[in-house]
């Protein structure tokens, strides 16, 4: 499975806004973005030249990429994809995102990061409807019926992490259960579920150069 290796907070610090990459420790003091917010690198605190159009869509594209955890190839099959679906490109392109099993997981605050959700996925911790599934990229449907199946004392610990996430909330959605460590998928996402600001219409149009 491939991922990124590079020091998540310089991400956050790159795109100049906080991706919530690494859990707790982004809502913590030890935050490297609040005590460093400029990009990293020798000419992080360098004045900002105005950036071009491109400049502006690629960051977009980026911040998506990132706060996602994909690759640049998943990123655009991800694009061509919601191309060829039904809707407006840009939506049904963050709705695919929010699809993932990995962000399922995060979303239901069964995890405190995407890259920990990735990892509980991976180690086969997580069932869908009954079944076994560890592809993070595995894209749920209305309906499914997600569980986090782990031996006793790792439930224990995924059940006592959940309870401490309760305060992020859940999306409309969907309906989780931390004490059961199940998630009911009630509906597909929409852009007004994400919690993030993506202005998805800046990456439609990178990719339609």
């Amino acid at each position: 499975m491939a991922r990124h290796i590079t020091a998540s907070c310089r991400l956050c610090r790159r795109e100049g806004v906080k991706l919530f990459l690494k859990g707790t420790k982004c809502t913590a003091d030890k935050c490297a973005f609040d005590k460093r917010q400029y990009a990293p690198g020798q000419h992080g605190q360098m004045r900002k030249r105005k950036s071009t159009d491109y400049a502006i869509q690629l960051r977009e594209k980026q911040k998506a990429k990132r706060i996602y955890g994909v690759l640049e190839r998943q990123f655009e099959n991800y694009f061509h994809k919601a191309e060829k679906a039904r809707g407006a490109t840009g939506e049904v392109l963050l709705q695919l995102l929010e699809r993932r099993l990995d962000n399922v997981i995060f979303r239901a605050a069964f995890s405190g990061s995407r890259a920990q959700a990735r990892q509980l996925v991976g180690h086969k911790f997580v069932k869908v409807n009954g079944r076994r599934v560890n592809i993070p990229s595995y894209l749920v449907k209305a309906g499914d019926e997600v569980e986090i199946a782990a031996k006793e004392a790792q439930a224990k610990a995924i059940k006592e992490n959940a309870k401490i996430l309760e305060d992020r909330g859940t999306p409309d959605w969907l309906e989780a259960s931390s004490e059961k460590l199940a998630v009911k998928i009630k509906r597909l996402p929409m852009k007004s579920d994400i919690g993030m600001e993506i202005e998805e219409s800046l990456i439609v149009e990178l990719y339609s150069k």
